[in-house]
């Protein structure tokens, strides 16, 4: 299984859908991203903690303070996204990893590729967003 290791390795519709030679891509490109998520919060947190520093002046106080905020939010973010993958690893492991989970159908590689936390369709998302703007709208 070193091809798998391999960074040429790109899944292909020419093999079996959700082989585990894709599986264990999929994993790995999860992984990965999880791994830069975690290390570019660990640098985000450094800085904020060398930053805490009182600014006498109170319009630096307030840049520090917004910057803060939007550093904390982005944070925030990060670690929802965390969770996606997660359950991303999760859907590897059980089997439904690639499936839609409104359809059961499977999500096209080119997506997943693109997000690999996707667990709808790009039909299935579709939907999913014209019903949003309907609400959205009323």
């Amino acid at each position: 299984m070193n091809d798998v290791a391999s960074e040429s390795y790109k899944p292909s519709d020419a093999e079996p859908f959700m082989s585990e030679r894709q599986r264990e891509y999929f994993r790995r490109k999860l992984i990965a991203w999880r791994e830069a998520i975690l290390a570019e919060s660990r640098d985000t947190l450094a800085v904020l903690q060398l930053e805490s520093e009182n600014h006498p002046d109170i319009a630096d106080r307030a840049s520090s303070e917004t910057d803060r905020a939007i550093e904390l939010r982005a944070r925030d973010r990060q670690r929802k996204l965390i969770s996606k993958i997660e359950a991303a690893l999760a859907r590897i492991e059980d089997g439904t990893y690639g499936y839609c989970v409104e359809t059961g159908d499977p999500i096209s590689l080119r997506r997943l590729d693109a997000r690999p936390i996707a667990t709808l369709s790009v039909e299935a998302q579709e939907r999913h967003e014209r019903r949003e703007k309907i609400y959205r709208d009323e």
